[in-house]
């Protein structure tokens, strides 16, 4: 279970890819995948837990986790807009990093110097990735800010909702998060939506039922129910694998390339990670 789902969250990447390069503009794309996963954790939520209650002093919090999901979801998806899938998932493999370094800003990490050390080398290696990055100079500069400010928020989104984990189950926190989040999107990109000529191909549907069904729904199942088997120390092992794979995925089957220097950065940003390897908050896999 944990490595389908982590295969799942690692062709994400190029799913996305494709698709807003075969026929969807950004938001076209991300705004009705939000809402068609939405609905399925609501209807998720009912059939299994029979109500969708939680307290209103949650409500402020859940609020605020979707303002930084939308912000997540603006930078992953323009990010891959302007960078390659390959590009975009090595940046993603700092998220350890950023997530300890937001859990030590808002004290619920100490971390050590051997984590201080791991941050620094795993900037560098984002310093050699974006250093490496072919094509126009104005574009990939985007894409990699973009693609650092995904990473970032979902490290914060991950410390945010670490305290809704221990009263609410993963399946009703993303039926109001990716509800709110759907919202907010549709807003901000209504005029994408509404002018978006949307393709008629079939290979660019199936490609979009995978994206919603695959790393969005799927994948909190497996996700939580491998870690209460095995746990969530176990279960981390495999998450530092995504990004590599990620990176793999868009080589093998967007025919993207990856430059010497970029693969030095992703071993740089490795190595950070088994440098850095400290205590932290569980991160919450509940979307992509």
């Amino acid at each position: 279970m944990l490595l389908a789902t982590v295969c799942l969250w690692a062709l994400n990447f190029s799913a996305s890819k494709y698709l807003i390069t075969h026929g969807l503009a950004p938001l076209a794309y991300a705004a009705p995948r939000y809402a068609l996963a939405a609905a399925a954790f609501v209807v998720l939520t009912l059939v299994l837990e029979r109500s969708l209650r939680v307290a209103p002093r949650d409500a402020a919090l859940l609020a605020v986790a979707a303002g930084i999901l939308v912000l997540n979801q603006v930078g992953f998806i323009y990010g891959l807009h302007f960078a390659s899938a390959a590009t975009v998932a090595l940046v993603f493999g700092t998220l350890p990093i950023f997530t300890g370094l937001i859990a030590a800003l808002t004290g619920v990490e100490r971390p050590d110097r051997r984590f201080v050390a791991a941050a620094g080398l795993s900037f560098a290696g984002v310093g050699l990735v974006v250093a490496g990055s072919g094509g126009e100079l104005s574009a990939n500069l985007k894409g990699d800010a973009l693609a650092l400010l995904a990473t970032a928020t979902w490290a914060a989104y991950s410390v945010l909702v670490a305290p809704l984990m221990t009263r609410y189950s993963p399946y009703r926190i993303s039926s109001y998060v990716l509800s709110l989040t759907a919202v907010v999107l549709m807003l901000v990109g209504a005029k994408q939506v509404v002018a978006e000529d949307y393709p008629s191909s079939p290979s660019v549907w199936l490609m979009f039922a995978f994206a919603v069904i695959g790393p969005l729904v799927v994948t909190n199942v497996l996700w939580f129910t491998a870690i209460d088997r095995v746990g969530p120390s176990h279960a981390s092992i495999f998450v530092n694998l995504q990004f590599f794979l990620a990176a793999v995925f868009g080589v093998l089957l967007l025919s993207e390339e990856i430059t010497v220097v970029q693969i030095a950065g992703g071993v740089l940003i490795g190595a950070a990670i088994v440098l850095g390897s400290f205590r932290r908050v569980p991160a919450p896999q509940t979307a992509e």
